[in-house]
């Protein structure tokens, strides 16, 4: 119907498999639609509603070569997101960041109180593997609203199914008000199943029954491809066409060293102090 925003849903087993899928089907069948974003002369963007579905997201191979970023990079964000080492850079009052996810799911602020929202994930699923409260949200609609730059994640849910083979899987999904499908979401997939692989763990030493992760679901009220980097996205569309599939991902063992690389780089910055 002329006016209605395309909902796709992508399937794939693994996380590049599913990412690339996504990002050509929003492509493909995108609407052209403005951003707020857009500077005089960009084209629209390419834009639709998009649940992503990953079978699995820890069988390899996991990485997407053509992801926009370094596999250092990959590393550092995975660390912002899971263990919170850019918190600090949370300034509003300076004219920094206003928030990180970790800040919004493990330190969200309420009332004058600090709530880690990702303990209670912990707790209520090592307590009831079924319960369909376990979630978190980022959203403060007292400081969210009028930023320039807000949340785009807006809330991470997990619940765990007995498997017929006796497995107990943790199945998580999270909730985009927007998301960049070709800039971010590949990483922001990547660092939220490591935050599900972490979660699983510790529901495993807390309940005392084995959890592993399940499968993943990225649900994105708005999931686009900014007019303002066509260019280079079609770059990202003649690799596809021109390279097969194994010339196309990586297994994390070669991403390993370059992980590594990640980890000198954040060591550097805590021993400036940025």
């Amino acid at each position: 119907m002329d006016g209605s925003i395309p909902a796709i849903r992508i399937e794939g087993e693994t996380l590049p498999e599913a990412w690339e899928k996504a990002v050509i089907a929003t492509w493909e069948q995108g609407v052209q639609i403005k951003t707020e974003y857009d500077k005089p002369g960009d084209p629209a963007s390419r834009d639709c509603t998009m649940m992503m579905v990953i079978n699995d997201p820890f069988k390899e191979p996991r990485i997407h070569r053509a992801f926009p970023g370094g596999l250092e990079d990959l590393e550092v964000y995975r660390q912002e997101v899971v263990d919170g080492i850019h918190d600090h850079w949370i300034k509003p009052e300076e004219g920094k960041w206003t928030y990180t996810y970790h800040e919004r799911l493990f330190d969200y602020k309420m009332e004058g109180k600090s709530i880690n929202q990702i303990n209670y994930i912990i707790d209520k699923l090592s307590e009831s593997f079924y319960s369909r409260r376990a979630q978190a949200i980022t959203w403060n609609p007292l400081k969210d609203p009028p930023s320039y730059d807000p949340p785009c994640l807006q809330m991470f849910w997990a619940r765990i199914q007995e498997a017929s083979d006796g497995k107990n899987y943790l199945n998580v999904n999270t909730i985009w008000r927007s998301n960049d499908a070709y800039k971010a979401a590949f990483m922001n997939i990547f660092a939220l199943t490591e935050l599900q692989r972490m979660i699983a763990v510790k529901i495993s030493e807390k309940s005392g029954k084995k959890v592993i992760p399940g499968r993943y679901v990225h649900y994105a009220n708005s999931f686009h491809i900014y007019g303002s980097y066509f260019k280079d996205f079609k770059n990202f569309l003649e690799t596809v066409k021109n390279r097969k599939w194994e010339d196309r991902v990586w297994n994390t063992e070669f991403a390993e060293p370059f992980f590594e690389i990640g980890k000198e780089k954040i060591i550097e910055e805590k021993k400036k102090g940025i």
